[in-house]
């Protein structure tokens, strides 16, 4: 009978000792990564970082310009000269606008309640625990993203209309206010779907309420104005409702030109982007 021969001992881990990872006493450690202060301009960089890699901004605006130029041109494409007399030659852009304006609408709602629904928000408040900055950057990239493709497509369409029925029977109506108060009106539903979309934290309510707003002014007036006491409230709605407002931006409800639309719907914004500041903070995420 041999004897076994003895194992080595295990030396390799044993002998290795546990980094250091504290400092010297009285002194404290320091990151090598260089460490800056945030502002806004961080958050901003984020949340445009965002809305540009979410294939739902691509839809929602490549739909919305569909609408919009689409339409317009089919429009433009059946008038003559003599129609532009006394409209503008933006009018063709309402026709798309009227379903377009949905499209900045949801994505206005996506903007927010989407990172809700899939718990985003938890590490978006983790990285940037400001949440005053965090919404306010999601507001301002929207906006702006809002407005350049809303206006820049309006402007399109006024080009391409012009181009088209600029002859002798047509008129020299400036369409250049259009332009802009139409871009600035969408864009203001849109900021609105936002803050409604931040207040119910659920995509799905948040859109349903938007279409509410929307759409329920245009058809309470037929039932308002039926019974005299109601006649004054139907009369309002439906001068204000956003489909009658876009309709007096674009030149279509003859001497209006939709000024004290705009001004409601900045201050319904107003209300309404405040009251979501107001809840962002006392609610948890």
């Amino acid at each position: 009978m041999t004897t076994p021969p003895p194992q080595p001992a295990p030396q390799a881990y044993a002998q290795q000792s546990a980094p250091n990872w504290q400092g010297a006493p009285g002194t404290s450690y320091t990151s090598p990564i260089p460490v800056t202060r945030t502002h806004l301009g961080h958050a901003l960089a984020s949340e445009w970082t965002k809305i540009k890699s979410v294939r739902s901004t691509l839809w929602t605006l490549g739909i919305f310009l569909f609408l919009v130029l689409g339409g317009g041109l089919f429009v433009s494409a059946q008038t003559e000269d003599l129609n532009y007399q006394d409209l503008p030659f933006t009018f063709p852009a309402f026709i798309g606008l009227l379903l377009g304006q949905i499209c900045l609408i949801t994505l206005g709602v996506l903007v927010t309640s989407s990172e809700y629904g899939t718990g985003m928000i938890r590490t978006t408040f983790t990285a940037s625990p400001q949440r005053y900055r965090v919404f306010a950057a999601k507001i301002l990239v929207f906006f702006a993203v809002a407005f350049v493709v809303s206006a820049g497509s309006i402007l399109l369409v006024g080009l391409l209309t012009s181009s088209m029925h600029s002859g002798p029977e047509a008129g020299d109506l400036s369409w250049g206010g259009t332009v802009l108060k139409g871009g600035l009106y969408v864009s203001l539903l849109g900021v609105l779907g936002l803050a409604v979309g931040s207040m119910l934290r659920h995509s799905a309510g948040a859109i349903t309420a938007m279409l509410g707003i929307v759409l329920l002014p245009s058809i309470l007036p037929v039932f308002l104005m039926i019974s005299r006491s109601t006649r004054t409230l139907g009369e309002k709605m439906q001068e204000y409702n956003a489909i009658n407002a876009l309709a007096k931006i674009f030149g279509a409800d003859g001497g209006s030109t939709g000024g004290s639309q705009v001004w409601l719907l900045v201050g319904v914004t107003a209300a309404a982007v405040v009251g979501a500041f107001a809840l962002l903070e006392r609610r948890d995420v």
